[in-house]
């Protein structure tokens, strides 16, 4: 019976240790936190975008890796360019902003 119950405390503190590690984050994988938080400022971004109109939302596309978001797609001028990366900018969490739309 204690050969058990000590074998059971080894087998669930090795599956918590396991599914930990498994939710933390490296350079090029997020973890869970930072993916819904990354979720979360990527809606944000593409809300701004969307209520901002002199934009077309729709061919504009945005990515967020660890609080950094990258915009791509085309947009009608410079100054449209400009205007979403600076809405980008000012949503909560955005660590900065990788530009890359092209003008048609």
């Amino acid at each position: 019976m204690k050969f058990t119950s000590k074998l059971f405390a080894a087998l669930f503190l090795a599956i918590t240790l396991t599914s930990v590690v498994g939710c933390a984050s490296t350079s090029t994988r997020e973890g869970t936190g930072e993916y819904v938080d990354d979720s979360v400022i990527t809606t944000k971004v593409k809300a701004a975008i969307f209520n901002e109109p002199t934009l077309k939302s729709s061919e504009i596309n945005v990515e967020t890796f660890k609080g950094i978001v990258q915009l791509s797609g085309f947009v009608n001028s410079a100054a449209d360019q400009r205007k979403a990366i600076e809405l980008a900018r000012n949503v909560k969490g955005v660590k900065s902003v990788k530009d890359d739309m092209r003008s048609k």
